[in-house]
């Protein structure tokens, strides 16, 4: 398979790299704001220039990988945001996560659409978390974090059904609280555990527009 991932330089990204480029029949194409970081030697991978807010590095991105075909496009990249609360929101850290966690999936998705319809998976992979589900939020809170993530998984659904005429499937994936810098030193999950579990949710499901959790249970939005 062709896997294309963004935020591939740490965390979750980097788990996916990693995982994914021990089959020899995998070619990785890592993608990150600085590359620099990414000191990766393995001939199936080679590490692209990416900053998701940037529509002319997507554009970039696009010149270099031509029309090779694209099997996974995993949307990875991603931020918190600020953690004000309720009457202390920073709009300007909000509007910038929106960017990144919302908007970017949905225009590298437009740019890259024709990569992914000409493969033979054919499968878009946005990272997103339950904290975007609105029935599971009994806490309040995470304003900014919540509603970008709301909001990407109605960009997937909506992507789910405009896409379907070309056999593609979207899928939404929780990859649980993995200790990552944004998940810190008290989460319950290892990158490794978290990536392996929503790897063979990529496998084994072709359910467009479902929200899955990283052990394979279906959340509710």
């Amino acid at each position: 398979m062709n896997i294309l991932i963004t935020g591939a330089n740490r965390g979750l990204g980097l788990e996916f790299v990693n995982q994914y480029k021990m089959s020899s029949n995998n070619r990785i194409f890592a993608c990150c704001r600085n590359p620099q970081q990414l000191q990766i030697e393995e001939e199936n991978v080679t590490v692209h220039k990416l900053d998701v807010t940037s529509l002319d590095n997507m554009k970039e991105l696009k010149s270099e990988i031509a029309n090779t075909p694209i099997d996974l496009l995993i949307h990875n990249a991603g931020v918190y945001g600020s953690k004000n609360s309720f009457g202390n929101v920073d709009v300007d850290s909000w509007l910038n996560t929106l960017k990144i966690n919302t908007i970017a999936p949905l225009k590298l998705s437009e740019i890259l659409v024709d990569n992914v319809a000409a493969s033979q998976k054919k499968m878009i992979a946005i990272i997103t978390s339950k904290m975007g589900s609105i029935s599971d939020n009994t806490s309040g809170g995470s304003y900014v974090y919540r509603t970008s993530k709301s909001a990407v998984n109605m960009v997937g659904v909506s992507m789910s059904r405009d896409l379907k005429p070309q056999g593609i499937t979207v899928l939404l994936l929780h990859p649980g609280w993995v200790e990552t810098d944004m998940g810190g030193s008290n989460a319950l999950l290892k990158p490794k555990e978290s990536v392996e579990g929503m790897c063979k949710v990529i496998e084994t499901t072709t359910d467009s527009g479902a929200f899955f959790a990283y052990d394979g249970q279906k959340i509710n939005w």
